[in-house]
């Protein structure tokens, strides 16, 4: 039970603080996002993969960009001095693209770090900051005090139900990033789509979509390695991604449409958007030699498992699927057995194990998803419970042969793993790059 659910008069409570945390945090730092031009991103999925492919191809076109994101956060030519000066921990330090890894799982740090981090990314140089924004932050007023110039809805399912209780309120905390933002950019094919349009002032938004939407994408093109389309009727602008996957579409023509309004040519757009080779646990191919493929990504909801399961296949007609996932503790527990069975449904062999189970049953949170798999029609021999999610990874591994497809899912970048004692070193992509390399070295 949530602190929510025991404390009458929550919200009543509790909303004032968030404002007040989020004007002080404002005021303490001289309001950097006044000074920055910020796009906001919010969904429930691909908002980190859209935020990169924005950034990426901002910088490539000459404008200095910052970015933060679950993933990492920064600005090109971020030093260490820089992080030190503003009072940032200096353990973990800015890779070559000025970009700090983030360890919190937290998508929009608390308002206090948020506009610590903006006011950094300014005194950087930066003219723009790209800016992944959850529904949580939105039902907490972290951002308040930043204009938005641009916001840009990628999607919307059932997640975070746990925290808001209903799918309404989920959708409802989302909209609020489109109040008071100069220009929307809305995914059309998203049932969602018109309580977007409808919070957008004065209809200043355009529509994009596969099926539907203002700019439709037209002669998609799907590979191993990345997806082709072409949008717009006039002066078609080629898009191209180095990352696979159907809603790569979708995320990338956000991007796209992001430097239309801000008025980048056709060709910056293209050159921008292909420049961005991956985004660190969003469908990371390990290719380490081994026979089989291996993919690794951060998918944990319901459609994130159907648009990844949908948009992969094993590299050989003969070729199985193995796939590995769990869930995480006190988080969506009714959504458990659906994302089994959309496993089970598209897998050869499922292996179940531990995510982030905080303070629950890991075993209670696997039989969830077992039950799901089973509704799928798969049979216990091909359903592997491993408790250690370490050793679930080798055993998907050991399992894999010539022509098989790995899937490595639910916690794609992270760096920790919350269990009942509290967080322990674990990065998906490090244990099964070991896994691999262990195996080939045994062949």
């Amino acid at each position: 039970m949530s602190l929510k659910d025991k404390i009458p008069g929550y919200d009543f409570v509790v909303i004032p603080y968030h404002i007040s945390q989020s004007m002080v945090a404002a005021l303490k730092n001289h309001f950097p996002g006044k000074k920055l031009r910020v796009i906001g991103v919010t969904g429930t999925n691909g908002k980190t993969t859209t935020c990169f492919m924005i950034w990426k191809m901002l910088n490539c076109a000459g404008f200095k960009t910052g970015l933060m994101t679950t993933v990492a956060w920064g600005v090109p030519g971020l030093s260490k001095e820089a992080l030190s000066r503003d009072g940032h921990p200096v353990d973990k330090l800015p890779d070559n693209d000025g970009l700090v890894k983030q360890i919190e799982h937290m998508t929009t740090a608390d308002s206090f770090t948020l506009n610590r981090r903006m006011k950094t990314i300014k005194n950087a140089g930066a003219e723009f900051l790209v800016l992944e924004v959850t529904s949580h932050a939105l039902a907490q007023f972290r951002t308040l005090g930043i204009p938005i110039e641009i916001a840009v809805m990628t999607n919307v399912t059932h997640e975070h139900l746990d925290y808001h209780k209903t799918f309404e309120r989920y959708v409802e905390a989302k909209t609020k990033l489109f109040r008071h933002a100069d220009y929307g950019i809305i995914n059309a094919d998203d049932p969602s789509a018109d309580r977007f349009k409808q919070a957008t002032p004065d209809n200043n938004y355009i529509t994009y979509g596969i099926k539907s939407g203002k700019m439709k994408a037209k002669s998609i093109k799907l590979s191993a390695t990345g997806v082709k389309y072409s949008f717009g009727d006039i002066n078609p602008i080629e898009i191209t991604t180095q990352i696979p996957g159907e809603f790569n579409v979708y995320n990338s023509m956000a991007a796209a449409l992001v430097g239309r309004r801000l008025g980048l040519s056709g060709e910056q757009i293209s050159k921008g958007i292909a420049s961005l080779t991956e985004v660190e646990g969003r469908m990371n191919r390990l290719l380490l030699g081994q026979p089989y493929e291996v993919i690794v990504d951060f998918a944990h909801t319901p459609d994130a498992f159907e648009k990844v399961f949908s948009s992969v296949k094993a590299p050989s007609k003969s070729g199985r699927i193995i796939s590995l996932f769990g869930g995480a503790g006190r988080r969506d527990e009714s959504t458990r057995a659906e994302r089994g069975e959309i496993a089970g449904k598209f897998s050869d062999i499922c292996i179940i194990t531990e995510d982030d189970s905080r303070d629950e049953s890991p075993v209670s949170i696997m039989e969830m998803f077992r039950d799901g798999c089973k509704k799928a029609g798969m049979k216990d021999s091909s359903i592997i419970m491993e408790p250690d999610r370490k050793k679930a990874i080798k055993k998907a591994i050991a399992l894999a042969r010539k022509g098989d497809l790995v899937l490595i899912l639910g916690k794609g970048h992270e760096k920790t793993i919350l269990r009942a004692d509290g967080p322990h070193a674990f990065e998906d992509l490090k244990v099964t790059s070991k896994a691999i390399e262990e195996s080939l070295s045994k062949a």
